[in-house]
């Protein structure tokens, strides 16, 4: 059910695909406990490692419990991107993946991100260069293509210059996340490598997990934007993988309190002001189709404190209890 990533083993084949702004430090903790087997840090640029940029210090930081958890890194220059790597390589990540898959204009004008994936050579001198310069495995992430399909193609030139590993999400880079994954590309890209594949794309649910396996024979899968306000689908899905377990949504008690327990993490993480500027996001993605939530998702967006934020979500439990008392 597992898979490894170099001499990694990947016991739970499901991880928590990177998102900027989203999956930082406390976020993969939770995701983590709930059964991720696979975590990412947000991408780090290469140069701002180099230029010492003082955001980097926050985007890099780790917690045991994370393992095993891959620094990503995003660039277009071997040299800088191997540079960095071998001074980023005594820090306690497990491995390096490279974003050849981000479609945001700033980082694809910069000829990064998914712009990459128009030179297979480039990509092949980057993985090379990485893998030469330090010791951990060297794995990317990359689409369906940036104009057309490509993915096997750099897929392959990846694999030949010793990376371990390939994610790919079934989308091209004008495709952004609209539309259906195409995963008979991930299928295509598994057929022509013979390193691990992480599919990626469209994966809501346990079931869709186990259908991208299946249908692609794909290693592992990647979750992200379903991840978001949903910590339990890690757990779900490796309850169905391994057990053929379908497990309950979670209660509406539970609910609060996972808010309430990754506020108070983000608070000690960033402090308060930050981490509650921050969880409105989250909080309105936790809240996502709950009975009666509009409008504590509309007061979430002016919270300041955390216990701003602890008496709206009791008073949202408390209303909802009452409710349940009554149906």
């Amino acid at each position: 059910m597992g898979f490894r990533i170099g001499d990694i083993e990947i016991t739970v084949p499901v991880a928590l695909g990177p998102m900027a702004g989203i999956t930082d430090l406390p976020f993969r903790l939770l995701c983590k406990e709930q059964g991720a087997g696979l975590l990412y840090t947000e991408m780090v640029s290469a140069k701002g490692v180099m230029y010492h940029n003082p955001n980097t210090a926050e985007l890099i930081a780790t917690d045991p419990a994370e393992q095993p958890i891959g620094l990503q890194l995003f660039g277009a220059d071997p040299k800088i991107l191997s540079e960095q790597a071998k001074v980023l390589s005594e820090l306690p990540f497990a491995f390096f993946d490279v974003n050849m898959g981000c479609p945001v204009p700033k980082v694809v004008n910069n000829g990064e991100g998914s712009a990459l994936m128009k030179d297979p050579k480039l990509v092949y001198d980057i993985v090379s260069a990485m893998v030469k310069a330090q010791s951990k495995p060297v794995t990317v992430k990359i689409r369906k293509g940036f104009g057309g399909e490509s993915a096997a193609a750099v897929a392959k030139a990846a694999e030949d210059a010793g990376a371990s590993a390939i994610a790919v999400h079934g989308r091209t880079r004008e495709e952004y996340y609209a539309g259906r994954s195409d995963w008979g590309c991930i299928k295509r890209v598994k057929e022509a490598v013979s390193v691990p594949v992480i599919g990626s794309g469209d994966i809501t649910c346990a079931e869709d997990a186990a259908a991208m396996l299946k249908e692609t024979g794909c290693d592992g899968v990647m979750i992200a934007r379903a991840a978001r306000g949903n910590p339990w689908i890690f757990a779900q899905c490796k309850a169905f993988l391994t057990e053929g377990r379908v497990l309950p949504k979670p209660t509406d008690e539970e609910l609060c309190g996972m808010v309430l327990r990754h506020a108070r993490m983000a608070c000690e993480f960033k402090g308060e002001k930050i981490a509650m500027k921050e969880m409105r996001s989250h909080v309105a993605w936790y809240f996502t189709g709950r009975r009666g939530s509009a409008g504590l998702r509309r007061a979430a967006n002016a919270i300041t404190t955390y216990d701003g934020l602890s008496e709206l979500v009791g008073e949202w439990l408390s209303h909802a209890e009452s409710q349940e008392n009554r149906g």
